[in-house]
Protein backbone atom coordinates (compact mmCIF):
# COMPACT_ATOMS: atom_id res chain seq x y z
CA UNK A 1 0.00 0.00 0.00
CA UNK A 2 1.24 3.51 -0.79
CA UNK A 3 0.15 7.15 -0.71
CA UNK A 4 -1.23 7.02 -4.29
CA UNK A 5 -4.05 4.71 -3.17
CA UNK A 6 -5.63 7.47 -1.00
CA UNK A 7 -4.00 6.35 2.24
CA UNK A 8 -1.39 8.10 4.33
CA UNK A 9 1.32 6.54 6.51
CA UNK A 10 0.39 6.67 10.24
CA UNK A 11 3.55 5.99 12.33
CA UNK A 12 3.03 4.75 15.93
CA UNK A 13 4.14 6.94 18.87
CA UNK A 14 7.90 7.27 19.44
CA UNK A 15 8.82 6.13 15.93
CA UNK A 16 11.54 8.61 14.85
CA UNK A 17 10.19 9.43 11.38
CA UNK A 18 9.61 12.95 9.99
CA UNK A 19 6.10 14.28 9.41
CA UNK A 20 4.75 13.26 6.01
CA UNK A 21 7.20 10.37 5.76
CA UNK A 22 6.25 7.84 3.03
CA UNK A 23 7.94 4.44 3.40
CA UNK A 24 9.72 3.35 0.19
CA UNK A 25 9.18 -0.05 -1.36
CA UNK A 26 10.52 -2.84 0.86
CA UNK A 27 10.96 -0.54 3.86
CA UNK A 28 11.04 -2.11 7.34
CA UNK A 29 11.10 -0.29 10.74
CA UNK A 30 14.33 -0.34 12.69
CA UNK A 31 14.53 -3.22 15.17
CA UNK A 32 15.52 -0.80 17.94
CA UNK A 33 12.27 1.17 17.64
CA UNK A 34 9.47 0.47 20.13
CA UNK A 35 6.83 -1.96 18.87
CA UNK A 36 3.58 -0.65 17.49
CA UNK A 37 0.58 -1.01 19.84
CA UNK A 38 -1.74 -3.93 19.16
CA UNK A 39 -4.29 -3.22 16.35
CA UNK A 40 -2.45 -0.06 15.31
CA UNK A 41 -3.29 0.93 11.73
CA UNK A 42 -0.11 1.95 9.87
CA UNK A 43 -2.13 3.31 6.91
CA UNK A 44 -5.22 5.52 7.22
CA UNK A 45 -7.41 7.28 4.67
CA UNK A 46 -6.03 10.65 3.67
CA UNK A 47 -9.09 12.77 4.60
CA UNK A 48 -9.45 10.97 7.90
CA UNK A 49 -7.90 12.63 10.99
CA UNK A 50 -5.30 10.56 12.70
CA UNK A 51 -6.51 8.56 15.68
CA UNK A 52 -5.28 9.60 19.13
CA UNK A 53 -2.67 7.30 20.56
CA UNK A 54 -4.18 4.32 22.35
CA UNK A 55 -3.00 3.04 25.67
CA UNK A 56 -0.47 0.40 24.69
CA UNK A 57 -1.68 -3.14 25.31
CA UNK A 58 1.46 -5.08 24.69
CA UNK A 59 1.62 -8.67 23.63
CA UNK A 60 4.32 -10.97 24.93
CA UNK A 61 6.44 -10.33 21.87
CA UNK A 62 6.03 -6.57 22.12
CA UNK A 63 6.73 -6.64 25.89
CA UNK A 64 10.01 -8.39 25.30
CA UNK A 65 10.86 -5.98 22.53
CA UNK A 66 10.12 -2.92 24.69
CA UNK A 67 13.45 -3.36 26.37
CA UNK A 68 15.00 -2.31 23.08
CA UNK A 69 13.58 1.24 23.31
CA UNK A 70 16.38 3.76 22.89
CA UNK A 71 17.38 5.42 26.20
CA UNK A 72 16.78 8.94 24.88
CA UNK A 73 13.18 8.08 23.92
CA UNK A 74 12.53 6.42 27.27
CA UNK A 75 13.91 9.47 29.07
CA UNK A 76 11.67 11.71 26.97
CA UNK A 77 8.57 9.65 27.84
CA UNK A 78 9.48 9.58 31.55
CA UNK A 79 9.98 13.35 31.57
CA UNK A 80 6.58 13.86 29.94
CA UNK A 81 4.86 11.62 32.53
CA UNK A 82 6.62 13.39 35.39
CA UNK A 83 5.43 16.77 34.08
CA UNK A 84 1.84 15.51 33.90
CA UNK A 85 2.13 14.11 37.44
CA UNK A 86 3.40 17.45 38.75
CA UNK A 87 0.46 19.24 37.11
CA UNK A 88 -2.00 16.84 38.72
CA UNK A 89 -0.41 17.31 42.15
CA UNK A 90 -0.64 21.08 41.75
CA UNK A 91 -4.33 20.84 40.82
CA UNK A 92 -4.98 18.58 43.82
CA UNK A 93 -3.19 21.01 46.15
CA UNK A 94 -5.18 23.97 44.84
CA UNK A 95 -8.45 22.04 45.17
CA UNK A 96 -7.62 21.01 48.74
CA UNK A 97 -6.72 24.57 49.73
CA UNK A 98 -9.89 25.90 48.16
CA UNK A 99 -12.01 23.33 49.98
CA UNK A 100 -10.25 24.01 53.25
CA UNK A 101 -10.80 27.75 52.96
CA UNK A 102 -14.54 27.34 52.44
CA UNK A 103 -15.19 24.66 55.05
CA UNK A 104 -14.88 24.25 58.81
CA UNK A 105 -11.38 23.70 60.16
CA UNK A 106 -10.43 20.06 60.50
CA UNK A 107 -9.54 18.92 64.02
CA UNK A 108 -6.19 17.21 64.28
CA UNK A 109 -6.69 13.74 65.83
CA UNK A 110 -3.04 12.70 65.89
CA UNK A 111 -2.64 12.22 69.64
CA UNK A 112 1.05 11.37 69.42
CA UNK A 113 1.89 14.61 67.60
CA UNK A 114 -0.32 16.74 69.85
CA UNK A 115 1.13 15.22 73.04
CA UNK A 116 4.61 15.94 71.74
CA UNK A 117 3.69 19.57 71.05
CA UNK A 118 1.99 20.06 74.42
CA UNK A 119 4.80 18.40 76.37
CA UNK A 120 4.50 17.30 79.99
CA UNK A 121 0.90 17.30 81.19
CA UNK A 122 -0.07 20.32 83.28
CA UNK A 123 -3.11 20.01 85.53
CA UNK A 124 -5.87 22.51 84.82
CA UNK A 125 -7.35 22.14 88.33
CA UNK A 126 -4.61 20.70 90.56
CA UNK A 127 -6.12 18.65 93.39
CA UNK A 128 -4.49 16.20 95.76
CA UNK A 129 -6.02 12.91 94.64
CA UNK A 130 -8.42 11.26 92.21
CA UNK A 131 -11.25 11.22 94.76
CA UNK A 132 -11.28 15.04 94.87
CA UNK A 133 -11.46 15.22 91.06
CA UNK A 134 -14.39 12.79 91.14
CA UNK A 135 -16.22 14.99 93.65
CA UNK A 136 -15.56 18.09 91.55
CA UNK A 137 -16.94 16.34 88.47
CA UNK A 138 -20.11 15.36 90.35
CA UNK A 139 -20.65 18.97 91.49
CA UNK A 140 -20.01 20.25 87.96
CA UNK A 141 -22.55 17.81 86.49
CA UNK A 142 -25.15 19.27 88.86
CA UNK A 143 -24.38 22.76 87.51
CA UNK A 144 -24.72 21.52 83.91
CA UNK A 145 -28.09 19.87 84.64
CA UNK A 146 -29.35 23.01 86.38
CA UNK A 147 -28.36 25.18 83.39
CA UNK A 148 -30.28 22.87 81.04
CA UNK A 149 -33.39 22.89 83.25
CA UNK A 150 -33.33 26.70 83.43
CA UNK A 151 -33.24 26.86 79.62
CA UNK A 152 -30.13 29.04 79.60
CA UNK A 153 -27.84 26.63 77.75
CA UNK A 154 -28.88 27.96 74.31
CA UNK A 155 -29.38 31.61 73.38
CA UNK A 156 -31.74 32.59 70.53
CA UNK A 157 -33.84 35.47 69.29
CA UNK A 158 -37.43 35.69 70.59
CA UNK A 159 -38.56 37.83 67.65
CA UNK A 160 -38.30 35.20 64.91
CA UNK A 161 -41.60 34.77 63.03
CA UNK A 162 -42.87 31.81 61.03
CA UNK A 163 -45.72 32.26 58.53
CA UNK A 164 -46.10 35.79 59.91
CA UNK A 165 -46.74 34.34 63.36
CA UNK A 166 -44.54 35.27 66.29
CA UNK A 167 -45.95 32.42 68.40
CA UNK A 168 -45.13 29.86 65.72
CA UNK A 169 -41.70 31.38 65.32
CA UNK A 170 -41.02 31.12 69.04
CA UNK A 171 -42.19 27.50 69.11
CA UNK A 172 -39.99 26.70 66.13
CA UNK A 173 -37.04 28.42 67.83
CA UNK A 174 -37.65 26.50 71.03
CA UNK A 175 -37.84 23.15 69.22
CA UNK A 176 -34.73 23.85 67.18
CA UNK A 177 -32.88 25.00 70.31
CA UNK A 178 -33.61 21.63 71.92
CA UNK A 179 -32.31 19.87 68.83
CA UNK A 180 -29.15 21.97 68.73
CA UNK A 181 -28.54 21.47 72.45
CA UNK A 182 -28.97 17.73 72.07
CA UNK A 183 -26.39 17.69 69.25
CA UNK A 184 -24.00 19.82 71.32
CA UNK A 185 -24.37 17.68 74.44
CA UNK A 186 -23.91 14.51 72.42
CA UNK A 187 -20.63 15.85 71.05
CA UNK A 188 -19.56 17.01 74.54
CA UNK A 189 -20.30 13.58 76.02
CA UNK A 190 -18.36 11.93 73.19
CA UNK A 191 -15.39 14.23 73.86
CA UNK A 192 -15.38 13.27 77.54
CA UNK A 193 -15.73 9.53 76.87
CA UNK A 194 -13.01 9.50 74.22
CA UNK A 195 -10.47 11.44 76.30
CA UNK A 196 -6.99 9.97 76.30
CA UNK A 197 -4.79 10.48 79.31
CA UNK A 198 -2.68 13.57 78.84
CA UNK A 199 -4.55 15.01 75.84
CA UNK A 200 -7.50 17.33 76.35
CA UNK A 201 -6.49 19.62 73.47
CA UNK A 202 -8.24 17.58 70.78
CA UNK A 203 -11.45 17.22 72.80
CA UNK A 204 -11.72 20.96 73.43
CA UNK A 205 -11.06 21.74 69.76
CA UNK A 206 -13.80 19.33 68.70
CA UNK A 207 -16.29 20.95 71.07
CA UNK A 208 -15.29 24.45 69.94
CA UNK A 209 -15.89 23.38 66.34
CA UNK A 210 -19.39 22.23 67.32
CA UNK A 211 -20.12 25.64 68.89
CA UNK A 212 -19.04 27.36 65.68
CA UNK A 213 -21.16 25.05 63.52
CA UNK A 214 -24.29 25.60 65.62
CA UNK A 215 -23.78 29.38 65.46
CA UNK A 216 -23.53 29.24 61.66
CA UNK A 217 -26.60 27.02 61.28
CA UNK A 218 -28.63 29.17 63.67
CA UNK A 219 -27.70 32.56 62.17
CA UNK A 220 -31.26 33.29 61.04
CA UNK A 221 -32.61 32.81 64.57
CA UNK A 222 -29.49 34.26 66.25
CA UNK A 223 -29.16 30.86 67.87
CA UNK A 224 -25.93 29.91 69.64
CA UNK A 225 -24.61 27.98 72.61
CA UNK A 226 -24.43 30.11 75.75
CA UNK A 227 -20.72 30.87 76.38
CA UNK A 228 -21.26 30.26 80.10
CA UNK A 229 -22.72 26.83 79.41
CA UNK A 230 -19.89 26.08 76.98
CA UNK A 231 -17.39 27.08 79.67
CA UNK A 232 -18.99 24.50 82.00
CA UNK A 233 -18.58 21.73 79.41
CA UNK A 234 -14.97 22.78 78.72
CA UNK A 235 -14.28 22.66 82.44
CA UNK A 236 -15.82 19.18 82.48
CA UNK A 237 -13.35 18.06 79.80
CA UNK A 238 -10.45 19.53 81.77
CA UNK A 239 -11.56 17.88 85.03
CA UNK A 240 -12.14 14.54 83.29
CA UNK A 241 -8.68 14.75 81.75
CA UNK A 242 -7.14 15.64 85.13
CA UNK A 243 -9.09 12.80 86.75
CA UNK A 244 -7.78 10.28 84.19
CA UNK A 245 -4.19 11.47 84.66
CA UNK A 246 -4.45 11.39 88.46
CA UNK A 247 -5.88 7.87 88.39
CA UNK A 248 -3.07 6.77 86.08
CA UNK A 249 -0.45 8.33 88.35
CA UNK A 250 -1.96 6.77 91.47
CA UNK A 251 -2.09 3.33 89.84
CA UNK A 252 1.54 3.68 88.78
CA UNK A 253 2.54 4.86 92.26
CA UNK A 254 0.64 1.98 93.88
CA UNK A 255 2.26 -0.52 91.54
CA UNK A 256 5.73 0.82 92.29
CA UNK A 257 4.99 0.92 96.02
CA UNK A 258 4.02 -2.75 95.89
CA UNK A 259 7.25 -3.47 94.06
CA UNK A 260 9.20 -1.52 96.71
CA UNK A 261 7.54 -3.46 99.53
CA UNK A 262 8.28 -6.76 97.80
CA UNK A 263 11.90 -5.69 97.46
CA UNK A 264 12.08 -4.74 101.14
CA UNK A 265 10.57 -8.06 102.19
CA UNK A 266 13.16 -9.89 100.13
CA UNK A 267 15.92 -7.86 101.76
CA UNK A 268 14.53 -8.54 105.24
CA UNK A 269 14.27 -12.26 104.52
CA UNK A 270 17.80 -12.35 103.12
CA UNK A 271 19.25 -10.49 106.12
CA UNK A 272 17.30 -12.65 108.56
CA UNK A 273 18.39 -15.87 106.88
CA UNK A 274 21.99 -14.65 106.76
CA UNK A 275 21.85 -13.71 110.46
CA UNK A 276 20.61 -17.18 111.38
CA UNK A 277 23.30 -18.82 109.27
CA UNK A 278 26.05 -16.71 110.85
CA UNK A 279 24.73 -17.32 114.36
CA UNK A 280 24.67 -21.06 113.76
CA UNK A 281 28.20 -20.99 112.38
CA UNK A 282 29.38 -18.92 115.36
CA UNK A 283 27.87 -21.47 117.74
CA UNK A 284 29.82 -24.26 116.01
CA UNK A 285 33.05 -22.25 116.17
CA UNK A 286 32.56 -21.46 119.85
CA UNK A 287 32.03 -25.14 120.63
CA UNK A 288 35.14 -26.02 118.64
CA UNK A 289 37.15 -23.32 120.42
CA UNK A 290 36.13 -24.60 123.83
CA UNK A 291 37.04 -28.16 122.87
CA UNK A 292 40.48 -27.10 121.60
CA UNK A 293 41.14 -25.03 124.70
CA UNK A 294 40.17 -27.97 126.91
CA UNK A 295 42.52 -30.22 124.92
CA UNK A 296 45.33 -27.68 125.26
CA UNK A 297 45.66 -27.16 121.49
CA UNK A 298 46.69 -23.51 121.54
CA UNK A 299 47.53 -23.32 117.83
CA UNK A 300 44.17 -24.75 116.80
CA UNK A 301 42.41 -22.56 119.33
CA UNK A 302 44.11 -19.44 117.93
CA UNK A 303 43.03 -20.30 114.39
CA UNK A 304 39.44 -20.86 115.46
CA UNK A 305 39.51 -17.63 117.48
CA UNK A 306 40.59 -15.70 114.36
CA UNK A 307 37.74 -17.20 112.33
CA UNK A 308 35.37 -16.41 115.15
CA UNK A 309 36.50 -12.77 115.08
CA UNK A 310 35.82 -12.53 111.32
CA UNK A 311 32.45 -14.13 111.87
CA UNK A 312 31.55 -11.64 114.58
CA UNK A 313 32.48 -8.80 112.22
CA UNK A 314 30.17 -10.29 109.56
CA UNK A 315 27.36 -10.50 112.10
CA UNK A 316 27.89 -6.88 113.10
CA UNK A 317 27.78 -5.85 109.42
CA UNK A 318 24.59 -7.82 108.91
CA UNK A 319 22.97 -6.27 111.94
CA UNK A 320 24.04 -2.83 110.69
CA UNK A 321 22.44 -3.50 107.30
CA UNK A 322 19.25 -4.61 109.05
CA UNK A 323 19.08 -1.49 111.20
CA UNK A 324 20.24 1.02 108.58
CA UNK A 325 17.70 1.11 105.74
CA UNK A 326 19.82 3.64 103.80
CA UNK A 327 22.78 1.29 103.35
CA UNK A 328 23.03 -0.63 100.11
CA UNK A 329 24.56 -0.85 96.65
CA UNK A 330 24.33 1.80 93.95
CA UNK A 331 24.50 0.18 90.52
CA UNK A 332 25.16 1.51 87.03
CA UNK A 333 23.93 -0.84 84.29
CA UNK A 334 23.16 -0.73 80.58
CA UNK A 335 21.47 -2.84 77.94
CA UNK A 336 22.93 -2.09 74.53
CA UNK A 337 20.76 -4.60 72.71
CA UNK A 338 17.53 -3.20 74.16
CA UNK A 339 18.21 0.55 74.48
CA UNK A 340 21.37 1.26 72.50
CA UNK A 341 24.77 2.36 73.69
CA UNK A 342 23.74 5.84 74.91
CA UNK A 343 21.29 4.89 77.69
CA UNK A 344 22.18 3.73 81.21
CA UNK A 345 20.21 2.98 84.36
CA UNK A 346 21.26 4.25 87.78
CA UNK A 347 19.58 2.50 90.70
CA UNK A 348 19.99 1.25 94.26
CA UNK A 349 19.40 -2.07 95.99
CA UNK A 350 19.75 -3.26 99.59
CA UNK A 351 20.10 -6.92 98.58
CA UNK A 352 22.91 -8.92 100.16
CA UNK A 353 23.73 -10.09 96.65
CA UNK A 354 23.10 -7.05 94.39
CA UNK A 355 23.48 -9.11 91.21
CA UNK A 356 20.19 -10.82 92.09
CA UNK A 357 18.48 -7.47 91.55
CA UNK A 358 20.31 -6.87 88.26
CA UNK A 359 19.29 -10.30 87.01
CA UNK A 360 15.66 -9.57 87.91
CA UNK A 361 15.75 -6.35 85.86
CA UNK A 362 17.04 -8.36 82.89
CA UNK A 363 14.17 -10.84 82.92
CA UNK A 364 11.80 -11.58 80.02
CA UNK A 365 10.71 -7.93 79.76
CA UNK A 366 13.89 -7.08 77.80
CA UNK A 367 15.52 -9.15 75.04
CA UNK A 368 19.01 -9.20 76.59
CA UNK A 369 20.46 -9.18 80.12
CA UNK A 370 21.89 -5.99 81.60
CA UNK A 371 25.63 -5.34 81.73
CA UNK A 372 27.04 -4.03 85.02
CA UNK A 373 29.43 -1.09 84.91
CA UNK A 374 29.61 -0.41 88.66
CA UNK A 375 28.38 -1.86 91.96
CA UNK A 376 29.31 0.45 94.83
CA UNK A 377 28.37 -0.19 98.46
CA UNK A 378 27.52 2.92 100.43
CA UNK A 379 26.32 3.44 103.98
CA UNK A 380 24.00 6.09 102.54
CA UNK A 381 23.17 4.62 99.15
CA UNK A 382 19.85 6.51 99.05
CA UNK A 383 21.59 9.90 99.09
CA UNK A 384 24.26 8.81 96.62
CA UNK A 385 21.64 7.57 94.17
CA UNK A 386 19.71 10.86 94.48
CA UNK A 387 22.86 12.90 93.81
CA UNK A 388 23.60 10.90 90.67
CA UNK A 389 20.02 11.37 89.48
CA UNK A 390 20.26 15.12 89.99
CA UNK A 391 23.57 15.24 88.10
CA UNK A 392 21.86 13.74 85.02
CA UNK A 393 18.38 15.25 85.51
CA UNK A 394 18.31 17.02 82.13
CA UNK A 395 19.34 13.77 80.44
CA UNK A 396 16.42 11.73 81.73
CA UNK A 397 14.65 9.47 79.25
CA UNK A 398 11.27 9.71 80.99
CA UNK A 399 10.54 13.24 82.23
CA UNK A 400 6.99 12.38 83.31
CA UNK A 401 7.60 9.45 85.66
CA UNK A 402 10.77 10.28 87.61
CA UNK A 403 10.82 6.82 89.15
CA UNK A 404 12.03 5.49 85.81
CA UNK A 405 15.79 5.72 86.33
CA UNK A 406 17.06 5.70 82.73
CA UNK A 407 19.32 8.46 81.38
CA UNK A 408 20.91 9.49 78.09
CA UNK A 409 24.51 9.10 79.22
CA UNK A 410 27.57 6.92 78.71
CA UNK A 411 29.10 4.78 81.47
CA UNK A 412 32.21 6.98 81.38
CA UNK A 413 30.14 10.10 82.16
CA UNK A 414 28.60 8.36 85.17
CA UNK A 415 32.02 7.17 86.32
CA UNK A 416 33.35 10.75 86.36
CA UNK A 417 30.45 11.94 88.52
CA UNK A 418 30.68 8.88 90.78
CA UNK A 419 34.39 9.48 91.38
CA UNK A 420 33.62 13.07 92.42
CA UNK A 421 31.10 11.80 94.97
CA UNK A 422 32.92 8.80 96.48
CA UNK A 423 36.58 9.07 95.43
CA UNK A 424 38.47 6.30 93.67
CA UNK A 425 36.51 3.29 92.42
CA UNK A 426 38.08 -0.12 92.81
CA UNK A 427 36.19 -1.54 89.86
CA UNK A 428 34.36 0.04 86.94
CA UNK A 429 33.65 -1.52 83.55
CA UNK A 430 33.39 1.23 80.96
CA UNK A 431 32.59 -0.99 77.97
CA UNK A 432 29.57 -3.33 78.12
CA UNK A 433 30.14 -6.97 77.31
CA UNK A 434 26.73 -7.42 75.57
CA UNK A 435 27.64 -10.96 74.52
CA UNK A 436 24.13 -12.15 73.66
CA UNK A 437 23.47 -8.96 71.69
CA UNK A 438 26.70 -9.34 69.67
CA UNK A 439 25.97 -13.00 68.92
CA UNK A 440 22.35 -12.33 67.92
CA UNK A 441 22.85 -9.23 65.77
CA UNK A 442 24.18 -11.21 62.80
CA UNK A 443 20.82 -13.00 62.51
CA UNK A 444 18.66 -9.88 62.53
CA UNK A 445 16.69 -8.77 59.41
CA UNK A 446 18.30 -6.17 57.19
CA UNK A 447 17.95 -2.51 58.29
CA UNK A 448 15.76 -1.81 55.25
CA UNK A 449 13.36 -4.58 56.23
CA UNK A 450 13.25 -3.40 59.85
CA UNK A 451 12.54 0.15 58.69
CA UNK A 452 9.68 -1.13 56.50
CA UNK A 453 7.92 -2.75 59.46
CA UNK A 454 4.85 -0.84 60.68
CA UNK A 455 5.49 1.25 63.79
CA UNK A 456 3.41 0.96 66.93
Amino acid sequence: MNASSGYRFNPPPLWPVPEGFVPPEGWRPDSTWPPAPTDWELWTLEPQAPRPPQAPTLSRDSESASTNTPPDQRDQLIAQLQTELADLKQQLSETTQSAGASSIDVVDLDDERILQEVGIYRYHHPLENAAQFKDQLAALNDEIKASIKEGSAVLASEMFTFNNSLAKGRKMTKDLSKLMLRAYNSEADTCVRSLRAGNSVTAKKRLERTVTTIAKLGTMMEMRINPEYHALRVREIELASDFAMKKQEEKEAAREERARLREERKVEQELKAERERLAKERSHLQNALEALQTAGDEAGAAEIAEKLGDLNSAIEQNDYRTANVRAGYVYVISNKGAFGGQIIKIGMTRRLEPMDRVRELGDASVPFPFDVHALFFSEDAVTLESELHRAFAVQRVNHVNLRREFFFATPNEVREVLVEKVGNLLEFNEHPEAAQYAQSKGYWPSPARIAALPSA
